[in-house]
């Protein structure tokens, strides 16, 4: 089973249509599973927002598993950081991410290059996105 963390900047890409989204969807919809943390979600709707963008996300969101941890992320948080600095947004999708699989066997995708080179230190596989950046 094909399972893979999707960070925001891959739905914001495909929402926009940016340069390589449509092989970005095809990455995507390889995956039996995405899983995301619902910041995703908020940070989706408000680049939309930000460039009045005419865009419904329903059907992009439809496709996520929501991640909802029960308990602070402090472990997770101190591993991320313990591989590099990265800023909030991303420490939480990479936290998360390590709540959802602590033993990292899924894919971390991302199209920030830095999200991406603390994603692979930490162990994450590039879900196949290693071209898309």
């Amino acid at each position: 089973m094909r399972v893979a963390y999707v960070d925001s900047s891959c739905l914001v890409a495909i929402a926009f249509t940016e340069t390589g989204s449509a092989a970005l969807a095809r990455t995507l919809s390889e995956q039996d599973l995405l899983v995301s943390s619902n910041l995703l979600e908020a940070e989706l709707r408000a680049a939309l927002r930000r460039d009045n963008a005419k865009v419904d996300p329903t059907e992009l969101l439809s496709s996520i598993a929501w991640v909802h941890p029960d308990r602070a992320l402090t472990p997770e948080i101190m591993t991320v950081l313990g591989a590099g600095y990265v800023r909030g947004a991303d420490l939480w999708h990479l936290a998360s991410a390590l709540f959802v699989d602590p033993n990292r066997e899924i894919a971390f995708l991302t199209l920030d290059v830095r999200q991406r080179e603390i994603s692979e230190e930490l162990g994450f596989a590039a879900g196949g996105m290693e071209a898309e950046v």
